[in-house]
C-alpha cells in the first residue's frame, strides 16, 4: 500500500545569521526528511513568521528568506502549494527571529519499504553519506555548549543536495540500507544518539574515521548529509557506487552493545541517551522563564 510522509522544519537561527541561506536550508531539510524514509517529496507549504515589516531589518530578513526558499523550491523541483504569513510578531517591540517553517508532503510508494531511522541490529555498518567538513557556525552545539551565537550558517549547496538525496533514495529502494537518517541540529552526534534510541542497540565510531577536531567532526551542521546503516558484506560495493554517482561516503563505525561509543569518550547507555531526551522538555518548563525575546508571543496580526 501507499502512504504519506510529512514533516515541518525551521532552523530561526540560521535564517536570523543569514536569511537567504536559512531560507534555503529550510526547504533542503524538508526535502531531505522526506527523503530518508524512502518517500519523493511531492510538495511543500511555507507559513512565514517574522516581525514588523515596516523596520527596515524586519522586511529584508522576510525577502531574504523568500528569496531562499523559492531557489531552493526550484531546485529540488518541490513546488509551493501553500502557504500564509504572520507579521508584526514583537514582544516589547523587539521582532521574533525570523521562523518560515516549511511544510514538507512525500509520496511512499510501497510502506513495506519505507526507511526509519532505528538501528535494526548489532553487527552492521554505519556509514555517512555526504562528508565531514564540520560548520559550526550557527550550530546547536556553538548555543548550547559554548553559549554563543555567532558566525554564518552552513551553507547550503543544493545541486549536493539533489544529488546524495537522489543516491540515497535509490538505496532505500532497493533495500540496500537497514536504517536512514538525515543529519541537522546537532550534527553527527545526535544524529547517532536518536538512532539508537529509536532501536535500542548501540554503537562504536571509528577513531581512524574522525577527520579535524573532534568537537566539529561530531557537531558540525553541514548540509547535505546522511547516516545510514547496512550489512558489512554490502558496504564495498555501496562505496563504490557513490563514488560513482560522486557523492562523498564513509563507513565511520558499527552498531552493538548497548551504549553509544564516540572515540576517546567513556561509551554513553542508550537508556541514559533516552533518559536525559525525555526528561529535557519537563525540565526545561520547570526551570527559569525564557528570554522574552526570543520566546515571546508577538500581536499576531496576519495577512493571509
Amino acid at each position: 500500500p501507499k502512504g504519506l510522509a510529512l514533516t515541518t522544519d525551521a532552523t530561526e537561527r540560521y535564517c536570523e545569521a543569514d536569511p537567504v541561506e536559512g531560507g534555503k536550508q529550510a526547504v533542503a531539510e524538508a526535502w531531505r526528511n522526506l527523503v530518508a524514509v524512502g518517500a519523493r517529496p511531492l510538495a511543500l507549504t511555507d507559513n512565514l513568521n517574522f516581525g514588523n515589516p515596516e523596520k527596515p531589518h524586519a522586511m529584508g530578513q522576510f525577502v531574504g528568506c523568500l528569496q531562499g526558499i523559492g531557489e531552493a523550491a526550484r531546485a529540488l523541483d518541490f513546488p509551493i502549494v501553500s502557504g500564509n504569513v504572520s507579521l508584526y510578531n514583537e514582544t516589547m517591540g523587539a521582532g521574533i527571529p525570523p521562523t518560515p517553517a516549511i511544510g514538507g508532503v512525500g509520496l511512499v510508494t510501497d510502506v513495506a519499504k519505507a526507511a526509519s531511522l532505528a538501528f535494526k541490529r548489532a553487527g552492521e555498518a554505519v556509514l555517512l553519506i555526504g562528508g565531514a567538513p564540520g560548520w559550526l557556525g550557527r550550530s546547536a552545539y556553538l548555543a548550547t555548549i559554548l553559549g554563543r551565537e555567532e558566525g554564518a550558517p552552513p551553507p547550503v549547496d543544493l545541486t549536493a543536495e539533489r544529488r546524495n538525496g537522489d543516491f540515497v533514495s535509490s538505496l532505500i529502494g532497493a533495500g540496500r540500507v537497514s536504517a536512514v537518517h538525515d543529519l541537522s541540529d546537532g550534527g553527527l552526534a545526535v544524529a547517532l544518539a536518536e538512532m539508537a534510541m529509536a532501536g535500542g542497540v548501540g554503537a562504536a565510531i571509528d577513531a581512524n574515521a574522525v577527520t579535524g577536531p573532534a568537537h566539529a567532526f561530531f557537531f558540525g551542521e553541514d548540509q547535505a548529509r546522511y547516516v545510514v546503516t547496512t550489512r558489512r558484506e554490502n558496504v564495498a560495493a555501496l562505496l563504490a557506487d557513490a563514488r560513482a554517482a560522486g557523492v562523498p561516503a564513509a563507513q565511520i563505525g558499527a552498531t552493538g552493545g548497548d551504549a553509544l561509543a564516540l572515540p576517546g569518550e567513556p561509551p554513553v547507555p542508550v537508556a541514559k541517551l533516552a533518559e536525559a531526551f525525555e526528561s529535557w522538555f519537563p525540565d526545561y518548563m520547570d526551570g527559569p522563564s525564557p528570554s522574552p525575546r526570543v520566546r515571546g508571543e508577538g500581536t499576531g496580526r496576519r495577512q493571509n
